[in-house]
């Protein structure tokens, strides 16, 4: 009888223990790109501000936003490649690009297409 409630005991530890390790390997991979990023945007065409500045964090090949103040949305490819949408106050503008370990770039637009210019962005230092 104490064998079966030990054994009965145990069932449930290892269902769990092979439940979270499933999660785990399901989890995506950590990419090079991973972290928190500060992004300049400059305006070249159109009458939209001259420069702004982001900070994103990438988290599993995710761009995310890292302010509430400002939605982004977007994906870094294993080669790098970036596409992106950020959007504040009802505004909106698409980007692409590309990154390396410590730093991108590329071009971006505004969903009307009134403005466009191109972005730089650099890993936070201390973040790789």
């Amino acid at each position: 009888m104490k064998y079966v409630a030990r054994l009965l005991f145990a069932v449930p530890l290892v269902a769990a223990s092979l439940a979270g390790a499933s999660r785990l390997a399901a989890a995506a991979p950590q990419t090079i790109y991973d972290g928190l990023w500060n992004v300049e945007i400059v305006t070249l065409r159109g009458d939209c501000d001259h420069s702004l500045r982001y900070a994103v964090r990438i988290v599993e090949g995710r761009v995310l936003a890292d302010d509430q103040r400002y939605q982004v949305d977007g994906k870094v490819a294993p080669s790098g490649a970036v596409r992106v949408v950020v959007a504040e106050a009802g505004r909106s503008a698409n980007g692409v690009g590309r990154l390396t370990r410590d730093r991108g770039r590329g071009q971006w637009h505004t969903s009307t297409k009134e403005c466009a210019g191109e972005w730089i962005a650099a890993r936070r230092v201390g973040d790789n």
